[in-house]
């Protein structure tokens, strides 16, 4: 083989990768979605819908799934739900959240062992309370907390966490029916 040959060989090897290289296609643009179920199948795990899905913010499907997954009655305003309702997508499904009384959808479950500042503060001015209200401990926490003599103490774990760090009894596996 003549080493021309083989130079006019690399040459057109090169310019094919350099033409493909700087082909439109080489970058391929993602895949956009106004579906959330087909969605979230697409991008399996994501705790906020990102620049992909490009639907409405809390589609009319997600906020009748989320009525009728968490039992509310059929007269229940949609309304209600369409203001305080959230979704996210874990395993390629569709999950939801509705705040209601206090339910914190947008947080992920405190798992953490350790009273904080506030839980401290609030044994130290009633050291032997039976039980230390939510409003001191985080709605978020998995725990039911009490003080004694003084001392923050956990009494049991009230809730469980998903794969993806949520409270499971705030989130309800969404299907459209």
């Amino acid at each position: 083989m003549s080493y021309n040959r083989i130079a006019l060989g690399i040459l057109a090897v090169t310019v094919l990768i350099a033409s493909a290289a700087c082909s439109p296609s080489a970058t391929p643009t993602p895949a956009t979605y106004t579906d959330p179920f087909a969605y979230c199948a697409a991008v399996v795990n994501m705790d906020q819908p990102d620049s992909r899905y490009v639907g409405e913010a809390l589609p009319e499907a997600i906020v009748k799934a989320i009525k009728t997954a968490s039992g509310a009655s059929e007269d229940a305003p949609d309304d209600w739900f369409a203001r305080g309702s959230f979704w996210r997508c874990m395993d390629g499904k569709v999950y939801g959240c509705f705040v209601g009384a206090n339910i914190p959808c947008e947080s992920k479950a405190n798992t953490d062992r350790n009273p904080s500042e506030e839980v401290k503060a609030f044994c130290a001015a009633q050291p032997n309370a039976e039980v230390i209200p939510a409003f001191v401990t985080g709605h978020e926490t998995v725990y039911e907390w009490r003080c004694t003599n003084g001392a923050p103490e956990i009494v049991r774990q009230v809730s469980n966490v998903d794969a993806r760090g949520y409270v499971v009894d705030f989130w309800y596996e969404l299907n459209l029916k």
